[in-house]
């Protein structure tokens, strides 16, 4: 990963987020720095999503004080995809508890491409975790409801919760999913065969469908960013949508598992939990401080945004992100070097 920002001031995650003039100086660096980026290409296994423009760039932040910094493209709508895995994930475990969800789902990286089917045989049967299709398909299959329409609904609801305003199904990108996911069916009757989803395998996956084709811009990947941030509160409404517990869950998975097979390069370059989505979105979550949403529609060869990690990686050094970062503590005594 080229995050391309050694030159950033090293800030540490200790401390608050700088006053907003200056949060602004620093998403227009950020901005600036990844536009020049052009490596990557537009996803097409999905059709729809080739038709994206790939010059399309849009940075967001939002506090856990609901106070919104943007910089471009940042109310261009697009399909949430996987990311919408994360924020699903939340609600199943809001609903079912820490402990069935770990059953059925697992928490672990795969090391294995998201779509990968051999990930399953390898582990009996388990999906592993549920940033990848089979562990999402299996968390998506345990939200409570009656039918695939309720489950559908619920769905709806939640997400739209965690952004804040009523989210809409963009209706093309749907069909053109629907048309292409064999493989997502096919991995769904894999896991019915090993017992792990015990409802109809096609309605789970046409629910699972319709979560990815929800119509979502880089603001609104910020705004539920931030509710994970701010324990659970959507700090622009108000609203509780899930628990402080659910939270910290959520975002114990996505740090180890959120950008795929490089969950781990992202983790030790950027240093928060984060999720990606093929059509070019990006959702990042600092703790207590902030949620930034990216749009940018180029992808790595992980399917991950060449320009939202890179301007995430900016943002994570020049505001002070990092999770793992902190300086020695002032007021201690000076300690002797142990070599």
């Amino acid at each position: 990963m080229d995050v391309d920002a050694a030159d950033v001031v090293q800030s540490v995650s200790t401390g608050r987020v700088p006053e907003a003039p200056q949060v602004d100086r620093i998403l227009e660096a950020a901005h600036t720095r990844a536009l020049r980026h052009r490596e990557g290409r537009v996803a097409d296994y999905i059709p729809v999503l080739a038709a994206a423009d790939p010059e399309a760039f849009g940075v967001c932040v939002v506090g856990v004080d609901g106070v919104r910094h943007d910089i471009g493209d940042t109310r261009m709508r697009f399909s949430i995809q996987s990311i919408s895995k994360a924020f699903v994930y939340a609600l199943v475990v809001e609903q079912l508890g820490h402990e069935r969800v770990l059953e059925v789902v697992g928490v672990n990286n795969t090391g294995l491409a998201f779509n990968s089917v051999i990930a399953i045989e390898l582990n009996d049967g388990h999906p592993m975790n549920p940033m990848v299709n089979a562990g999402a398909i299996a968390t998506t299959a345990l939200m409570p409801g009656e039918d695939a329409d309720a489950q559908w609904e619920a769905v709806r609801d939640g997400l739209s919760r965690f952004a804040g305003r009523p989210l809409e199904l963009d209706d093309e990108v749907y069909r053109s999913e629907s048309e292409t996911n064999l493989r997502n069916r096919a991995i769904a009757r894999l896991l019915q065969s090993y017992g792990r989803i015990d409802r109809d395998p096609e309605g789970v996956v046409d629910v699972y469908t319709r979560q990815c084709a929800l119509s979502v811009d880089a603001g609104d990947l910020a705004v539920m960013a931030a509710t994970l941030a701010d324990g659970g509160v959507n700090p622009v409404t108000g609203q509780r949508v899930v628990s402080a517990d659910v939270c910290r869950d959520t975002l114990a998975v996505l740090a180890a598992n959120g950008l795929y097979e490089g969950s781990g390069e992202w983790l030790f370059e950027i240093g928060l939990p984060g999720k990606s989505g093929v059509a070019g979105g990006l959702v990042t979550i600092a703790p207590g401080k902030v949620g930034v949403g990216t749009y940018a529609p180029r992808l790595d060869d992980a399917g991950n945004s060449v320009r939202g990690q890179i301007a995430t990686a900016y943002l994570s050094r020049a505001l002070g992100l990092n999770i793992f970062a902190s300086a020695p503590f002032a007021s201690a005594p000076q300690r002797e070097s142990s070599s």
